[in-house]
C-alpha cells in the first residue's frame, strides 16, 4: 500500500487537533485531493482538506466540544471551515451525486469513501490519505497516474463532463501541471467533443478558469494546445491569428526580467492590439472595471512605443510595465522595467495659481499654458521645479509675443 511521506503540514497542531476531534468515539477523517497529491509528487502543500463521513451537524458538534472554531462556509453541500491553532481547513461530508446538470450538482450525503471518490473529476484528485498513518485510498489508479504525470478523468471522461462543464477547461489546466508527454487519449477526445458546452457556463467560471491556465509559470504549450482544439473559437473567438509568437515574446521578457506571471498581460498577448476587442473580451468575461481598464491600456498602448516613464505618466507604472514586456525583445524588456524599479509617477510641481501670480488673467490661457508646460515637463523626463519655472516663463514669453 502507498503511503504519504513525512510532511511538515502533517504535524500542525491544528490539524492534528481536528483529527483528534473527528475520529474520537469511531468517528472517521481523511485527508484528500490536492494535498496528498501535491505531497506525492513533492510539491509544496498550501490546503489540506478533509474528508469525513459524519454529518455536518455532528462534524460541527464535536469540533465546538474541542473549542475549535466552525464556520458553514459550504453548509447546504456538506463543508464547513475549522480554524485550529491558526490554522484553516475546509471539511465536508462525503457525498454522492443526485443529479447534475453540467453547472451545479444536486448532492446527497453518503457514509461510502468510494461513492464519494467517484463523484470526482481526475484520478489523481481521488486519493484519500489516513492523517495518522498515511495509508492511502486509491479507488481509480490515482497514484499510477501520477507516477506516469497522466490526468485522466475517473470513469467515463464524457459522463464526468456532462456533470460539470468546467472540467474541459480543468483538464488542460491539470496536464500543464501534472502531466508530460501526450494528453490521455480518451480525456482529450472527451472535451474536445464536449467544448461546445462551454456556453453553458457563467462567464465568470469561464473567465475564473482560463485565469488560471494563463497564470500558470509557462502556458505556452496548453494554450497552443487549447487552440488547436478549437476551445478558444468557443470562448475567446477575438483570438489573434499570432497569439503564440506574441505569448512566446513575452514569456522571454517576462523571464529576462523576473517578471511574476500575470493572467492578463497574458491575455493581452492573446488578443488584437484593439481597445475595442479588449473592452469587449472584458465585459464578456465579467472581469472587474480595473482589469478591463488594463487590458484597453495594454490594447490601446502594445504598439505606440513611447519611453516608459512617459507612459507610465499617461496609464500608470504597471500598464506600462505590461506594454514593454509585451512589446520588444528581452533586452529592451529589460531597460524599461529597470527605467521604472523603485520610480514612482511623480506630480508636476506647478498649479494654475503659480501661473496667475506671474501675471497671467485666471481663464482659458491659463490652462493652456498649464498644459503646454506639462507637455514639455513629461518630454524632458520629468525635471525639477527650477527647470518647470522655466517653461513656464518661456511659454508666458510666447504669450505676450
Amino acid at each position: 500500500m502507498t503511503r504519504l511521506p513525512p510532511a511538515e503540514w502533517r504535524d500542525r497542531p491544528g490539524l492534528r487537533r481536528i483529527v483528534a476531534a473527528l475520529t474520537a468515539d469511531g468517528g472517521a477523517v481523511k485527508i484528500v485531493g490536492g494535498a496528498v497529491r501535491d505531497t506525492l509528487l513533492g510539491l509544496a502543500v498550501t490546503d489540506v482538506d478533509l474528508a469525513t463521513p459524519l454529518l455536518p451537524q455532528e462534524v460541527t458538534r464535536r469540533l465546538a466540544a474541542a473549542d475549535i472554531k466552525v464556520i458553514p462556509t459550504g453548509i447546504a453541500h456538506g463543508t464547513v471551515t475549522a480554524i485550529a491553532s491558526g490554522d484553516h481547513h475546509e471539511i465536508t461530508t462525503l457525498r454522492r451525486d443526485v443529479e447534475t446538470d453540467g453547472r451545479r450538482a444536486t448532492i446527497a450525503f453518503a457514509d461510502d469513501w468510494r461513492e464519494d471518490a467517484a463523484r470526482r473529476d481526475f484520478t489523481i484528485n481521488a486519493l484519500y490519505a489516513d492523517p495518522d498513518t498515511g495509508a492511502i485510498d486509491d479507488y481509480f489508479g490515482g497514484v499510477a497516474d501520477l507516477d506516469a504525470r497522466c490526468v485522466r478523468f475517473i470513469g467515463d471522461a464524457a459522463t464526468r463532463i456532462a456533470e460539470d462543464h468546467l472540467r474541459i477547461l480543468r483538464f488542460y489546466r491539470f496536464a500543464a501541471r501534472f502531466g508530460r508527454g501526450a494528453l490521455d487519449p480518451a480525456s482529450h477526445a472527451a472535451v474536445i467533443a464536449a467544448r461546445q458546452s462551454l456556453k453553458s457556463l457563467s462567464r465568470e467560471r469561464v473567465a475564473d478558469e482560463l485565469t488560471k491556465i494563463l497564470a500558470l509559470p509557462d502556458p505556452r504549450a496548453i494554450v497552443g494546445q487549447i487552440a488547436d482544439d478549437g476551445l478558444f473559437d468557443v470562448m475567446l473567438p477575438e483570438l489573434a491569428p499570432g497569439f503564440a509568437a506574441a505569448l512566446a515574446a513575452l514569456y522571454a521578457n517576462e523571464q529576462a526580467v523576473a517578471a511574476a506571471p500575470s493572467a492578463l498581460r497574458r491575455m493581452a498577448a492573446l488578443l488584437p492590439p484593439d481597445p475595442a476587442v479588449a473592452e469587449q473580451v472584458a465585459s464578456r468575461l465579467r472581469l472587474s472595471t480595473r482589469q478591463r481598464k488594463h487590458l484597453a491600456a495594454l490594447a490601446a498602448h502594445r504598439t505606440n512605443g513611447r519611453p516608459v516613464r512617459q507612459l507610465a505618466h499617461a496609464i500608470g507604472v504597471e500598464a506600462a510595465r505590461d506594454v514593454h514586456l509585451l512589446g520588444g525583445d528581452p533586452a529592451t524588456a529589460a531597460t524599461a522595467v529597470a527605467a521604472l524599479g523603485g520610480w514612482d509617477v511623480p506630480q508636476l510641481p506647478l498649479k494654475g495659481g503659480d501661473i496667475v501670480a506671474r501675471g497671467i488673467a485666471a481663464g482659458p490661457e491659463v490652462a493652456r499654458i498649464l498644459k503646454a508646460v506639462e507637455a514639455a515637463w513629461v518630454a524632458e523626463d520629468f525635471p525639477d521645479a527650477a527647470r518647470v519655472g522655466e517653461l513656464v516663463d518661456q511659454n508666458i514669453g510666447r504669450s505676450s509675443d
